[in-house]
């Protein structure tokens, strides 16, 4: 029987579609396995182009249609759709959270671009329902709720209908997002529905975001991907069709449709895993690949493995916050295509604007009346053969032709070091259809490569896309081991792999990640990633083509979806505020804050400066700050007015109150906050019947550094929040506070705990701060893992012997160094630049740069314990390595450095703070953020005297506080008291 084995490589641009037909058999041949390659401009339907470019590699090459294994499409399509906000492509969706009395004040698309929410979110409703974080209840699924809601929706027009739960990812008993879906199909038969769990993983907000993104999208996928299979069908190819995702991998046409937003951003790592493939041969050192297009040129790193440098833990899609892992790729709006005009100074102008596919139309070479890059290269390049060269030889463009050159070398060099992380020499690999704009050396490039065949590089890196299978499941782990459940999940994912086209015998395990649920007991989070090349020798495809032909009848071009700009009478209005600030250097160095009469009145900037801060003082633990930054500039928005006082400013006899979460930072990673942390506050103070004079927070260190913001500016309490905390970083547990140092019986008591969901707790007696820790330890398990905690009040006069100072100052300073940093591009000194505000090199230090390579965890009396695993690369890429290893109790706990030759060094140990922050962002990595290939810088910092300074400090805070009793502390410096915002900027009311 006649065994198939070519495989045909399309990928559909904005300006050209390539094609690719490939022997795999014979990769290591000079000619590459390359059997046929076209590359022609994409047609406004791309069912045409496709059709084309494969037809003109048959007529060339005279293949026959029955030696074709498979035809693997990759297209920005989908993606363009959102990039543009293309009104005619993007659905208006209606989001239903089952969540109980969590989530309330978040507005869906809370954080999203305000043109493109007002185009897709449509409507939000809540429901009763979602799960707490070991798979128990919130609320029992509320049906009738359900079909209330679906009356509503189908009243508004709205067709687009996104299922979201909290915690729906681990949900496999009571599957509300299932039943929910069964519901509303019953009463809207018509709708498109998309449950958040088969979009995206952990991450509440992130994941909504995602599944909205999905939603709005659907039906222009179902009409595209079915012009895809009609030119595949036309050219008599009896293969499946798959499209390419954005991690390298392929995914069935049907599941495509289904789920279009997993192929966002594989146009740039095509083209990276194409040029991976065409530089075979080469000494393999990581490369930045440059990829022009005829609209954009797009720059990632690709890695000596031949995979591309990962993104951060989130990515933004047209400003939009997901939790998809993304290839770190920047886009600027140079091509081939891209329109040069004089600018209102005489100056040449390069884009961003494009005559895209419409190049052989409009560019003067063609016959047109536009100048493009195009046009300027075949103008310098005689050897060029593109068009009509007689066309531009005698036109104006030769005086510009200097400038043009000058300006295009430029552009490249500029995003090339954006995209660098030290400022060494590297080479560059150009592919892409307008790679011939491009200059043959580059500054700051150690050689510049243009391979063969690198103008279908993309249609190669499709060609050549592996098959994946991921099984993403919780686990039990009481009557077995992590490794035995990892074992048995990795037999699952070989055979998912399998089952969606692996050959079987050329399957790897890609990647495995294991995160042990804290506060519930022997269970675990395992993802597992399998990856292989794909079984040509396979005839039977009926499981990849199930559900292909459910779209088979023409779609029409247009939806008849309702525009969301007319939705505005659902329950909550949607925030017509604006977008995330954008920094600029100018900005940045010429803002002040308004501190008037010794009281700082924060702003959306402060905020944003603050909130980065936080999660950096953090060390590894404290929860993302991101949701309570929202929040936070939520009530900035709606009017509230946040102040903040200097510790020193207080009476000895006021009251401070102290407030925060407790629990774990998955938890908060996925339940949205509800009232759980102002009940606290409310239940204690009615109890005492006191009224606080300020508030303080609990920690400076992650979410919990902005509580102390949010208490003192709700109308419950609208009290000024002290400059300062009780830990001057995060720690794991309460009582690892400066209170607990400077006194031994407990200070905080009475205090309350509540969990937003009708349970509150209050401890009225204890002997110290450890018992009720413990105490409310024990009741937290059973509160959904995560609470608000309200302590007792402290006088001012122990607030000003205890507190340690001007950590919001200092959060401040922190955050405005990595803005300065980002706007400036220059993330290589990020660590530096915070080096400077936290004292200097006297009080801080750059410990170590790094890949993680390795994550350990493992949970223990409701903590999660592990360590990280950073590997440094030796300079000249050669020999052994150093690796640093930081061990974790939520915080990171100390660094160990251990050489090529295994010698050990510890650089730094708690209560001093270890840092890690994404070396590509200048962002903090939390705990539970830590996964494989990240770039990471260790930061280490002095811990404040108010640890540091007596024995009974370094036992708590110290190493032994952390169960390390032969680990002695060592200070890395001196420490330098924060700079009080307060005192620098405080202007008096009669002065201003």
């Amino acid at each position: 029987m006649k065994v198939p084995y070519l495989r045909i490589g399309v990928d559909v641009g904005g300006t050209n579609t390539d094609g690719v037909i490939l022997d795999p058999l014979r990769s290591s041949e000079p000619g590459r396995g390359i059997v046929a390659w076209k590359k022609s401009s994409t047609t406004k339907n791309p069912s045409d182009g496709i059709n084309n470019v494969i037809n003109e590699m048959f007529r060339e090459s005279n293949i026959d249609p029955t030696d074709v294994a498979s035809v693997t499409i990759g297209t920005t399509h989908f993606i363009n759709a959102v990039v543009e906000m293309d009104k005619s492509r993007l659905a208006c969706v209606a989001v239903l959270r089952l969540c109980g009395p969590f989530s309330k004040e978040i507005p869906v698309g809370v954080d999203w671009p305000p043109e493109l929410r007002n185009i897709i979110c449509g409507y939000r409703g809540l429901v009763d329902g979602g799960l707490e974080i070991d798979g128990s209840l919130i609320c029992e699924l509320d049906e009738d709720e359900i079909r209330r809601q679906c009356e509503e929706i189908k009243s508004q027009g709205i067709r687009s209908i996104v299922i979201v739960g909290v915690f729906s990812p681990v949900d496999v008993v009571y599957r509300q997002e299932e039943r929910a879906e069964e519901i509303i199909r019953e009463l809207l038969p018509d709708v498109d529905i998309v449950k958040s769990k088969d979009v995206a993983n952990i991450g509440f907000l992130e994941r909504e975001n995602a599944a909205v993104l999905n939603a709005a999208i659907l039906a222009f996928a179902r009409r595209t991907i079915h012009a895809f299979r009609d030119a595949i069908g036309r050219l008599n190819l009896r293969c499946p069709v798959f499209i390419t995702q954005n991690d390298g991998t392929i995914l069935p046409a049907h599941s495509a449709a289904r789920l279009p937003i997993r192929t966002f951003s594989s146009g740039p790592t095509n083209s990276m895993r194409g040029a991976a493939f065409l530089t075979q041969g080469l000494d393999r050192e990581a490369m930045m690949v440059v990829d022009i297009g005829g609209t954009t040129t797009d720059v990632g790193l690709l890695l000596k493995n031949g995979f591309p440098r990962q993104a951060a833990a989130y990515s933004e899609i047209s400003g939009v916050r997901t939790n998809f892992s993304y290839p770190d790729v920047k886009s600027i709006g140079l091509g081939g295509g891209s329109i040069v005009r004089k600018d209102k100074d005489g100056s040449l102008k390069i884009g961003p604007d494009s005559v895209g596919y419409q190049i052989q139309e409009k560019a003067l070479v063609f016959g047109g009346d536009i100048p493009t890059a195009t046009d300027y290269m075949v103008l310098s390049n005689e050897e060029l053969q593109i068009g009509d060269r007689s066309r531009v030889n005698s036109s104006p463009l030769k005086d510009g032709l200097d400038e043009f050159r000058a300006k295009v070398k430029a552009t490249i060099e500029r995003i090339v070091d954006t995209m660098k992380t030290s400022p060494d020499d590297i080479p560059v690999v150009l592919v892409g259809g307008g790679a011939v704009i491009a200059p043959d050396t580059l500054k700051g490039a150690s050689k510049v490569i243009k391979p063969n065949w690198s103008g279908v590089a993309n249609a190669i890196g499709a060609a050549t896309a592996r098959v994946s299978g991921v099984v993403d499941s919780i686990e039990s782990t009481e009557l077995r081991t992590v490794s035995q459940a990892i074992d048995e999940l990795s037999k699952r994912a070989v055979e998912k792999a399998v089952e969606n086209g692996a050959l079987r015998d050329t399957i790897t395990i890609a990647e495995v990640e294991s995160i042990p649920l804290q506060y519930i007991a022997d269970k675990s989070r395992i993802v597992i990633k399998a990856v292989g090349d794909f079984d040509f020798s396979r005839t039977d495809f009926s499981g990849m083509e199930e559900n292909m032909n459910d779209q088979a009848d023409p779609i029409p071009e247009e939806t008849d979806q309702i525009s969301c700009e007319n939705q505005r009478n659902s329950p909550l209005e949607m925030s017509k505020s604006p977008h995330k600030l954008v920094f600029t250097k100018d900005y940045i160095e010429g803002y002040k804050p308004q501190v008037l009469d010794r009281q700082w009145f924060i702003s959306e900037t402060d905020v944003d400066w603050i909130t980065i801060g936080c999660y950096i003082l953090g060390t590894g633990g404290g929860g993302s700050p991101y949701q309570h930054m929202l929040r936070l500039r939520e009530m900035l928005r709606a009017g509230a007015t946040v102040r903040v006082i200097s510790p020193s400013d207080l009476k000895d006899d006021d009251l401070v109150a102290c407030g925060g979460g407790k629990g774990s930072p998955q938890v908060s990673i996925e339940k949205p906050y509800g009232d759980e942390i102002m009940e606290s506050q409310t239940v204690l103070y009615d109890f005492l019947k006191l009224k606080p004079n300020a508030v303080i927070s609990l920690e400076i260190g992650g979410g919990n550094g902005l509580q102390g913001l949010i208490l003192g500016a709700s109308t419950n309490m609208d009290i000024p929040t002290v400059d300062g905390d009780w830990m001057g970083r995060a720690y794991p547990v309460s009582w690892q506070t400066t209170p607990v140092v400077f006194e031994k019986k407990a200070t905080m008591i009475p205090s309350a705990i509540s969990d937003g969901n009708g349970r509150v707790m209050i401890m009225t007696k204890a002997r110290t701060e450890l018992e009720a820790e413990r105490a409310f330890r024990a009741a937290l398990s059973q509160m959904g893992s995560h609470v608000g905690c309200a302590k007792g009040p402290v006088s001012g006069a122990n607030t000003k012997s205890w507190v340690v100072e001007n950590t919001i100052s200092l959060s401040w300073r922190i955050g405005r160094a990595v803005a300065m940093s980002r706007c400036t591009n220059q993330i290589d000194t990020v660590a530096e630049s915070i080096i400077d505000e936290v004292g200097g090199p006297q009080s801080a230090k750059v410990l170590f740069k790094g890949k993680i390579v390795g994550v350990e965890r493992v949970t223990k009396m409701g903590h999660a314990y592990g360590e990280v695993i950073i590997e440094s690369a030796a300079e000249d890429g050669a020999g052994m390595t150093e690796k640093a290893v930081i061990p974790f109790k939520n915080e990171n706990i100390f660094v160990k450095k251990i050489d090529a030759d295994g010698k050990e060094q510890i650089l730094a140990v708690v209560p001093d703070l270890v840092c890690v922050i994404d070396a590509q962002n200048g962002e903090a990595v939390g705990t539970q953020e830590y996964r494989y290939g990240l770039l990471v810088v260790v930061l280490g910092i002095t811990a404040s005297e108010k640890w540091t300074s007596t024995a009974r400090g370094i036992e708590i805070g110290g190493p032994k506080g952390f169960g390390f009793n032969d680990l002695d502390y060592q200070p890395i410096g001196s420490f330098q008291k924060p700079v009080s915002v307060i005192n620098e900027y405080n202007i008096s009311k009669a002065v201003a």
